[in-house]
């Protein structure tokens, strides 16, 4: 049995020297910590024998998020090299010191995703996610980045995707999602920054943090097989949605205005209308405080499963249909 240590450490990620009709496993070194050692991250290839697109997928740039890691597993397990054409590249873990720290942010407490495509010269976790592009993600000619909910929320299944572009529009839709929104890259996040280097990037959200789903894990996995084989990259059938989408030309978060305990009725993928009641807050003795309602239709993308409310508090993502 192989231990994962004993796999190359690479520099950077030179997609021309992995050989043809192989799948490989290395560590690509972005930093080293306090002693000096290492910090990297793992990748691993599979380039078919007959030249075609690079497609990225990335997992975990958020440390609590758990969910991209066996879907970029399964999918490589599942890859037929005579069958592949072009190349696939995993990132299976992006952000290793929040990972191992069992925490979202970076070891310095930042958001990795709100810094892309970070600083040469700058912070800790500037520098890190500087080299991540420098070094790995600026190889990619798409990008698939897998994400989760936060701590103390859930997710539907859905996508943020720029639907006005029409590469990005059919790399969403092929990702049979409950819920897509149309979302431009913003600057910071690992998918803009894809965006900026003229890489076609979707964010793709499956599930909850800090456990495996396996409905989500397979939903993940389908909706990559199904760009792969679109792309040509890959033989076999695209698998159609069971229900169709619902595309959201806007979503936005509605917050507390007190703290209290916090129930949120609605479900996810719940439609609901304008003056509907979506949650309650109520003191610790059980009193009411506040309700709050729907302030226009919509359905639910996300929600707080929190019941422990502060002041300015999430209850739920409202994705405004178009």
């Amino acid at each position: 049995m192989m231990d994962a240590i004993s796999f190359p450490i690479l520099r950077d990620l030179d997609l021309e020297k992995v050989e043809p009709g192989t799948i490989q496993k290395f560590w690509v070194q972005l930093a080293t910590d306090g002693i000096g050692m290492p910090i990297a991250v793992p990748v691993i290839v599979a380039k078919g024998q007959k030249a075609g697109p690079v497609v990225g997928i990335t997992a975990a740039v958020h440390g609590n998020e758990l969910n991209g890691l066996p879907v970029i597993q399964r999918l490589f397990a599942e890859i037929k090299l005579d069958d592949l054409t072009g190349t696939i590249v995993g990132i299976l873990v992006v952000n290793v010191p929040g990972l191992l720290l069992e925490q979202r942010k970076f070891n310095d407490g930042i958001d990795p995703n709100h810094i892309m495509p970070g600083r040469e010269n700058g912070n800790n976790s500037e520098v890190f996610v500087f080299r991540l592009m420098e070094r790995i993600v600026n190889r990619f000619e798409y990008l698939i980045d897998l994400h989760t909910a936060s701590s103390g929320r859930i997710n539907s299944y859905y996508i943020r995707a720029d639907m006005k572009d029409p590469v990005t529009k059919r790399m969403a839709l092929l990702q049979n999602a409950d819920i897509i929104v149309h979302n431009p890259p913003r600057d910071g996040t690992l998918r803009g920054a894809a965006d900026d280097l003229g890489i076609h990037a979707i964010t793709l959200e499956v599930g909850d943090p800090n456990r495996f789903q396996k409905g989500m894990i397979r939903s993940g996995l389908t909706g990559i097989h199904n760009f792969l084989v679109d792309l040509g990259m890959q033989q076999g059938e695209i698998e159609e949605p069971e229900n169709p989408v619902v595309i959201c030309k806007r979503s936005f978060w509605i917050f507390t205005q007190g703290g209290g305990i916090l129930m949120v009725n609605p479900g996810l993928c719940e439609m609901v209308e304008k003056g509907q009641s979506i949650g309650t807050l109520r003191t610790v003795f059980g009193d009411p405080l506040k309700t709050y309602h729907a302030p226009m239709d919509g359905i639910v993308i996300g929600k707080s499963v929190n019941p422990v409310a502060q002041s300015g508090s999430r209850i739920l993502h409202l994705g405004v249909e178009f």
